[in-house]
């Protein structure tokens, strides 16, 4: 006997058709309807017997012969149009039963994206490189989101089934079995979830109840969080974040663009999901994180909630990237305008934000409010070089190997490897992948498909990149520019800039002052080119010149712990390092 529920407030009646043979087809041999009785509260359930795993079934409201599929449904193996599938979390045998979790504070985050990572694009796939992230040194492996989304190839980000993950990746199984084996090798797992908008195709949700509110995000509607019925919308939420961490046995979320949540409530919902994933976790008896990205600036996210915080656990920190990618790069364009400067980089290193309650000319306003750095730790900061965002939503998808010398990635890695934060890599980062991640898609409806194309085109002409220079998103060759070519590993250049990596993951886990977390333990001092930072009983000092630099250190300089370059001469007191090249010394 199995249990159908749904929740469609507005219906006078609900029915539910259940699949034959063949599910795929909605007139297939043995199709039949069952009425649904009213459970209260619009909710509607029925009991069927023999509808196992496996059996397909939609859901028909008042007099329509449409047939929709389960908001709710766990699986939806025949795409996101398709009839859903009865599927049995308990079904699934895990080996992970010795698993304690992995926390934030101390981790190492690497993002990736599972239909790139691999040629093959799916979970069985990813497994089999799981031991390189466990050489490297990774801790959280997150992914891009997978929940289904309509075609087989996206970023994630417009999914549209927040309970079922995406069946060309391998299904609910092949989800688990990946969390599964990176558990097995001491690796936690985050997930990216998006529950700000729906995506513009195959979002039948709304059809059932009152999910969207008036305002829109930008991508799509809003969710309705705080009109009226949004109790079962917000529910729908809070099961589904309960679901993956639970049922997944998933270590953290990050929440895409909380800023774009449209929430008045006493309670915002970021504060009820704080709440509810630390009572799951006290119950799991492991950490579990939840992770916003937010362009608010706004420390009260991760502030606790006796504190008068919403009590996440950590939030990405743009400004960090912004600061370092600027400096780097020379970049000025858009949002990197007020950054780029040496005191740019060391107020982000003290104090997390750059705009924090400051004047930010792309915005034209003041923004940001300042982080409380006596009572909030750098690890609660996500920071990056490159991640999807800021490497996809170039023009051509180009990645800081494109643009910087081998010297200049090498500095803004050990920059932001001894910085206060939580660092998080993009997937290829640690060997300087040749390969660019750009925006691609696989609409199956033209119209749709020409109108993503055309807005991406629009975008980037706004922002000063020749429209004729965008790749076309449904056009199969950008998803295969954007796979890893693991090959490179192999090659010279790229194997000698992931062995760099190693020795300097490995450095920030073997010196405690390296991954300290107090923001306000860092002395920045900065000259014509170059930085020296302090971190306890270590120096960071980076030449961004391209020049050789005497660097006065005002220390008593003892072991190298780390250099990016050969040629690194020190003296009493000081350093003289090779041209766009960094040291770490203890002292």
């Amino acid at each position: 006997m199995t249990e159908f529920r749904v929740w469609a407030p507005d219906a006078a009646r609900v029915r539910i058709r259940r699949y034959g043979p063949d599910e795929r087809l909605i007139d297939a041999p043995g199709v039949r309807d069952e009425p649904m009785r009213a459970a209260g509260g619009g909710w509607w359930r029925v009991d069927l017997p023999d509808a196992g795993t496996g059996t397909g079934y939609s859901f028909l409201l008042d007099d329509a012969d449409r047939p929709l599929p389960d908001p709710r449904s766990a699986w939806q193996p025949y795409g996101v149009h398709g009839p859903s599938a009865v599927y049995d979390h308990a079904a699934f045998r895990w080996t992970d039963a010795g698993w304690t979790g992995r926390q934030l504070p101390g981790s190492l985050l690497y993002e990736l994206h599972v239909g790139t990572f691999t040629p093959a694009g799916t979970f069985d796939a990813a497994i089999e490189r799981l031991d390189h992230l466990v050489e490297l040194g990774v801790d959280l492996v997150e992914l891009l989101p997978v929940n289904a989304f309509n075609g087989e190839h996206n970023w994630g980000y417009d999914g549209v089934c927040w309970f079922a993950p995406h069946e060309p990746y391998g299904g609910p199984d092949g989800l688990k079995r990946f969390v599964d084996a990176a558990h097995g090798r001491g690796l936690g797992v985050v997930l990216d979830v998006v529950y700000n908008h729906f995506g513009p195709s195959g979002a039948y949700a709304p059809m059932f109840g009152p999910y969207l509110s008036a305002a829109n995000t930008g991508w799509g509607r809003s969710i309705n969080l705080d009109g009226p019925r949004s109790d079962e919308v917000r529910r729908y939420i809070l099961d589904s974040v309960r679901m993956w961490l639970r049922d997944y046995h998933v270590d953290g979320l990050r929440l895409d663009a909380v800023h774009a949540f449209t929430d008045a409530r006493a309670v915002p919902i970021l504060e009820e999901l704080a709440t509810e994933v630390e009572s799951l976790s006290t119950h799991l008896g492991r950490p579990l994180s939840l992770i916003a990205e937010s362009d608010l600036n706004d420390p009260r996210l991760i502030t606790s909630r006796d504190g008068g915080g919403f009590g996440l656990h950590a939030q990405w920190d743009d400004d960090a990237h912004h600061a370092l990618h600027a400096l780097l790069t020379g970049e000025r364009q858009g949002y990197y305008g007020d950054f780029g400067s040496l005191q740019g980089l060391a107020d982000v290193l003290t104090g997390a934000f750059l705009h924090a309650g400051t004047w930010s000319t792309f915005r034209g306003r003041v923004h940001g409010r300042p982080v409380d750095t006596e009572r909030i730790p750098g690890h609660r900061f996500v920071a990056y070089l490159q991640n999807h965002d800021q490497v996809g939503n170039r023009a051509v998808g180009d990645r800081l190997s494109a643009t910087l010398s081998p010297g200049l990635l090498r500095v803004g890695a050990t920059l932001l490897l001894t910085a206060p934060f939580t660092p998080m890599l993009f997937m290829g980062e640690e060997w300087a992948a040749g390969t660019p991640w750009q925006f691609f898609t696989s609409h199956p409806e033209p119209e749709l498909a020409a109108a993503v194309a055309n807005g991406r085109r629009r975008e980037f002409a706004a922002h000063g990149w020749p429209a004729g220079d965008v790749p076309d998103p449904q056009d199969p060759a950008t998803l295969a520019r954007s796979r890893l070519d693991w090959a490179e590993l192999d090659r010279p250049g790229h194997r000698e800039m992931y062995d760099f990596y190693r020795r300097l993951i490995a450095l920030r886990r073997g010196r405690p002052d390296l991954s300290d977390p107090r923001l306000n333990r860092v002395e920045v001092r900065h000259g014509d080119r170059f930085v020296v930072i302090r971190r306890g009983g270590c120096v960071v000092a980076a030449n961004l010149a391209a020049r050789p630099q005497r660097i006065d250190l005002a220390d008593e300089v003892g072991e190298v712990l780390l250099a990016t370059e050969d040629g690194v001469t020190v003296m009493r007191g000081g350093v003289e390092l090779p041209a766009e090249s960094a040291v770490v010394v203890a002292v």
